[in-house]
């Protein structure tokens, strides 16, 4: 043992991290009794809340079956049942599911299909991979290099593959005075258009964006008619489109996948988190019937894969969840609380001189910070505010997600609110009193 009786390496190493002992609805509880709300869902995780009956049922019974089939040899019963839930609810054209462990490989399998695909179409100049500022992907090198979350890619730059950014759609940062949202839609979603022609059409294989930006911006959607020019311009130049809901998606903004609201069905769309709700680790890529059809016609396999992928237990915990999204309809839930919660914070925080924005879809609620409301101007670096928040929050027994570099990946701080999909009237009551008190407590701080 180590001299703090643990061996294990954590995220944050001189953090002294309580044990979580159980879980309970909207609540994780630890080991001296302490309960705290879970208003963010680990990571956008936890749709179902914690200790669900009818998952950990699910989990067991396969477990007390079979636990583990290499896919290179054999499939299982739930993880077909899953692949054609998850086809049924899918957008248009999209036919197939390739499972895997989480969000950071489900966008891995994504690129890498991309690329194999104009390989085996005859079109192998196609490699390079468009994507936006401020925006997150995944940890594995090639999610890292296609993503714009400036902190978490500076230590590895030198060893990041070539990476192509156009500016995110981010009106309340981006959108010109006497600017409409609509044309400020179609001129950032013009950057693509000008990066592929600075390219080469040729050889550009894909563009990948966060449905709702996530992580990097907190619950930024973009403006009315943005993605449907982005459409447009992939349709235009062959370029596939790859969405990344491995956050937005699986019902957080109140439909089962953020794209039906813009109105568009990608090429290949990530989901992870809210598939299994943090019962079992899962995350898959879907995939449009046109990239099948290239597979099964040409190679008929595609070069890569991970040891676990569709592993029998984690699929059947993430079917689970999935049946009871539906069964217990806690998709209009998520409307109805996500409405809830918009007014509450709006009631709480939107005269605030310190909060600029609150926005966000469904239970997907973002509050960007800044130390002037009127000019917009963030906070320094240099004063941590977000992680303040993040442990005076804590210390409430509440669990949210702040982030920095906001705005321009070192300056800026946002909170990331993503409750269970189970949540009520009460919860969130709670969830916004204790993140008042918090934010209270740290802007009095800086004040002094």
């Amino acid at each position: 043992m180590s001299q703090t009786g643990s061996n294990v390496f954590q995220r944050s190493i001189r953090a002294a991290m309580p044990m979580a002992v159980d879980g309970e609805g909207l609540y994780l509880i630890d080991a001296e009794g302490n309960r705290y709300i879970d208003a963010s869902g680990g990571a956008a995780v936890s749709c179902l809340g914690h200790g669900d009956a009818q998952v950990v049922a699910a989990i067991q019974e396969q477990a007390g079956k079979m636990a583990f089939a290499h896919t290179g040899f054999l499939t299982s019963e739930p993880t077909e049942e899953l692949a054609e839930t998850l086809i049924d609810g899918a957008p248009d054209g999209i036919g197939w599911v390739y499972f895997v462990s989480g969000g950071s490989e489900a966008v891995e399998s994504a690129l890498k299909m991309a690329r194999q695909y104009f390989v085996i179409t005859g079109e192998e100049k196609r490699h390079h991979v468009i994507s936006r500022l401020q925006s997150y992907h995944g940890n594995t090198l090639g999610a890292l290099t296609v993503g714009g979350h400036a902190r978490r890619r500076r230590p590895y730059l030198p060893i990041l593959g070539e990476a192509h950014h156009i500016s995110p759609c981010y009106a309340y940062r981006g959108m010109a005075d006497g600017e409409s949202e609509e044309d400020y839609g179609l001129r950032v979603a013009g950057e693509l258009e000008d990066k592929i022609l600075e390219l080469g059409p040729e050889t550009v294989s894909a563009f990948i964006a966060e449905t709702v930006v996530g992580a990097t911006l907190g619950a930024v959607p973009a403006v009315k008619g943005y993605f449907k020019r982005i459409r447009e311009i992939c349709d235009k130049y062959g370029v596939l489109l790859i969405l990344d809901e491995v956050m937005s998606g699986m019902g957080r903004t109140g439909t089962m996948h953020a794209c039906e609201q813009e109105g568009i069905a990608p090429d290949l769309i990530c989901v992870a988190k809210g598939l299994g709700g943090g019962y079992q680790p899962i995350g898959a890529t879907l995939v449009s019937q046109n990239i099948f059809d290239a597979f099964r016609d040409g190679p008929g396999a595609f070069e890569h894969g991970h040891t676990y992928m569709g592993h029998a237990i984690a699929c059947a915990a993430a079917l689970a969840v999935q049946r009871a999204i539906v069964s217990r309809g806690l998709l209009e839930n998520v409307v109805t609380q996500g409405e809830a919660l918009s007014n509450a914070l709006n009631e709480r925080f939107g005269n605030h001189h310190n909060i600029g924005d609150i926005r966000g879809r469904g239970l997907f609620r973002g509050l960007e910070i800044v130390a002037d409301r009127a000019t917009r101007e963030p906070f320094s670096a240099d004063l941590g505010i977000a992680g303040k928040l993040k442990k005076a929050a804590f210390a409430r027994g509440l669990i949210c997600y702040p982030d920095n570099g906001t705005m321009d990946g070192d300056r800026g701080d946002h909170i990331l609110l993503a409750p269970p999909f189970i949540i009520d009237a009460d919860g969130l009551g709670e969830i916004v009193d204790k993140l008042g008190a918090a934010f209270d407590e740290v802007m009095s701080g800086i004040a002094e």
